[in-house]
């Protein structure tokens, strides 16, 4: 699948889909497998844009059944159509600004009882329902049964029995998109007190909405304040009779009205599911189930995350990506056979030293870009990619987010945060992009620090495991600085900065064998979009070196740094890798990689560089996407903390490695 990128105005994303036909949106609890019949509806061509004045990103593609054209919207995750998080309210936003012709509600067979509710709400909201039951492959394997046409009778809207993971109910959900009939729906009743309550409100309200009277009365009654301008405005002279109508319901039901809703739609929810679901007298736990609760279980749990991460990011990235890998591409393809004939081909073209330099000299384009990004970066990103791609659609990511909860709160993160840690070690420019998806502002920004402190990318990550693999003990003593500094600015972060840590919820897909076409597409994705930003990027970064030499101002500027380099105890020539760092943090690796095979640092000095450079500035690409997601104030601030942490460690690391001797 490919991506592309666009930020939408309000008027593009309001009218998108006018021209290329109908509307469907798909909703429901995150990880419910809504991305995956995203995916399977729209294809290979997607929009990932950002919201109009927000930071939540949506997804829209199209695809064409029974010969029209219909904009498949991939909403962010909701569990009620009154929304808490922000992903929630551009979630009921697309559904009464954007008017779908379908709402897909996707919801997962094993928690019938629990996401029903939902179900409710947008039918009585009067919205076009079609309720995809998913995941049908897990419950009928734990011996639960769901008899799909009773719960159709009952809520009288399409009810279809999916697992969009095996291609499962994908025929049936396309043609209950092509024949909907928005005429029927059931409708559900609330006690006397609770309808005379609704009524009261409802027959007040005479302006054009998308939702129902009675769900917009309900929601009123729940005191949303989105909905309240909403009212204001359409109803004009008569707002403040519904107002002061409203208040005084909320005031004699002030004690008990959303745990008697509560309940109520309960009570809905246990008399659709009578004679709909089946439960086996004694419920066989499956395998997956069995791996679930090991995953998130701290005694079982670490040992797992530990087996993983050795096996994964150590032999897999590591060993295999960043070692074999790499020295069949950069060390026999590029140093004995591509880079001699290239250098010859250029050097018979171009008569000109000075240009011969650019494309195949020490940092010419070719020779030194292409090598570092295709030869060294590319075996270690596309392992990386690749195993991150199979964690995530094993269902294990959640699973880890529930495991270092409790850690996390302690940093000032929630378990959520886990996804962008992790992806930050694939690449920390989409890893800090991501943190648009943790709830608070003060989240965001300590996960941006800790991102650009302490998160290795993939390819810095397996140069620097090829690097210091082969001097015992360095790798351990680079890892467990990085843990210590994480930690402790975490622990700082969290203390510093004012605000709570809010509370953690998250639903616990199934974990399952990885699909095969599902892990090479996420690869693929994730490759394309890496590879079209950081190929460009050593390109660049290599024509800068050449001007540099050309100049002189590379000399001086390595000149400058000799004293830093000094000062935590490398060479002079440790410099060309700082340097290098600036433009990609992999590109600083890269040519930690090539001093070592010069011979020009010991086990000492490449560990106290590797640290230092881990931590140092983050790339240009990232301090970019850091300017963006935090602003420019705050991107700067950070840049020079993290500068000042990184030489002041490194400092401090190569004093202690000295007095002790350890390395």
């Amino acid at each position: 699948m490919g991506i592309f990128k666009r930020k939408p105005s309000c008027h593009d994303s309001a009218n998108a889909s006018t021209a290329g036909g109908k509307r469907v949106a798909l909703v429901g609890n995150p990880n419910v497998g809504k991305s995956v019949l995203f995916n399977a509806l729209t294809g290979a061509y997607v929009a990932v844009s950002n919201y109009p004045g927000t930071s939540v990103e949506v997804s829209r593609g199209s695809t064409t059944i029974e010969g029209e054209q219909y904009e498949i919207i991939d909403t962010p995750g909701m569990y009620s159509i009154l929304p808490i998080t922000e992903e929630e309210r551009v979630a009921r936003e697309i559904l009464l600004g954007e008017r779908p012709d379908v709402v897909l509600h996707v919801l997962d067979a094993r928690n019938l009882e629990r996401m029903l509710a939902m179900t409710i709400q947008l039918v009585e909201a009067g919205l076009p329902v079609v309720l995809v039951v998913n995941i049908m492959d897990e419950a009928e394997r734990m011996g639960l049964s769901i008899d799909i046409p009773l719960l159709q009778e009952k809520l009288g809207i399409p009810v279809i029995g999916a697992a969009t993971a095996k291609k499962r109910g994908l025929p049936e959900i396309r043609e209950a998109i092509a024949s909907y009939d928005a005429g029927r729906h059931a409708t559900f009743g609330y006690s006397r007190r609770m309808e005379g309550d609704i009524a009261a409100i409802a027959e007040l309200l005479h302006g054009d909405y998308t939702l129902s009277k009675k769900s917009l009365a309900l929601l009123l009654l729940q005191r949303d304040e989105e909905i309240a301008r909403l009212v204001a405005e359409q109803e004009g002279a008569q707002a403040p009779l519904i107002a002061e109508q409203v208040k005084e319901k909320i005031f004699e039901r002030r004690e008990s009205f959303h745990l008697d809703l509560s309940l109520e739609r309960k009570g809905i929810v246990k008399g659709l599911l009578a004679g709909v679901t089946a439960f086996p007298d004694k419920r066989r736990i499956t395998f997956g189930e069995r791996l679930s609760s090991w995953a998130v279980h701290p005694i079982t749990g670490v040992p797992l995350l530990f087996v993983t991460l050795y096996y994964g990011l150590y032999q897999f990235v590591g060993v295999f990506g960043a070692g074999t890998l790499v020295d069949f591409l950069e060390g026999t393809l590029f140093e004995e056979y591509f880079n001699p004939w290239i250098t010859g081909v250029v050097k018979g073209i171009l008569p000109w030293e000075i240009l011969q330099e650019l494309f195949v000299g020490e940092y010419g384009v070719i020779t030194l870009g292409l090598r570092y990004a295709v030869g060294i970066i590319l075996p270690i990103v596309a392992t990386f990619f690749l195993f991150f791609s199979i964690l995530e659609d094993s269902g294990y990511f959640p699973r880890l987010a529930l495991l270092v909860d409790r850690l996390f709160k302690k940093i000032g993160l929630t378990g959520r945060a886990v996804i962008p840690m992790v992806l930050g070690f694939g690449c920390d420019t989409m890893a800090t992009m991501v943190t648009r998806t943790l709830e608070t502002v003060r989240e965001r920004i300590i996960a941006t620090v800790l991102l650009a402190l302490a998160i290795p990318c993939s390819a810095q990550l397996g140069v620097i495991m090829a690097l210091l693999s082969k001097t015992p003990g360095a790798l351990a003593v680079w890892g467990v600085c990085l843990l210590v500094i994480f930690l402790v600015i975490g622990l700082l972060s969290a203390r510093i900065m004012p605000g709570e840590t809010p509370m953690f919820y998250m639903e616990l897909p199934p974990m399952r064998l990885p699909q095969f076409s599902n892990v090479m597409t996420k690869t693929y994705t994730r490759m394309q979009w890496y590879f079209m930003e950081i190929l460009p990027l050593f390109i660049f970064a290599s024509v800068m070196l050449w001007l540099g030499k050309v100049t002189h101002f590379f000399e001086k500027l390595v000149a400058w740094m000799e004293p830093a380099m000094a000062t935590i105890g490398l060479p002079k020539e440790a410099a060309v890798a700082f340097i290098f760092g600036f433009f990609r943090r992999d590109y600083g690796a890269a040519g930690l990689y090539d001093l070592q095979t010069k011979g020009l640092m010991d086990g000492r000095q490449l560990v106290v560089a590797a640290v230092t450079l881990t931590l140092f500035v983050p790339c240009v690409a990232q301090f970019l996407m850091m300017k963006k997601e935090r602003g420019t104030k705050v991107a700067t601030i950070l840049a020079v903390f993290i500068s000042v942490v990184a030489f002041g460690s490194g400092y401090l690391l190569n004093k202690l490695l000295l007095v002790t001797g350890i390395l």
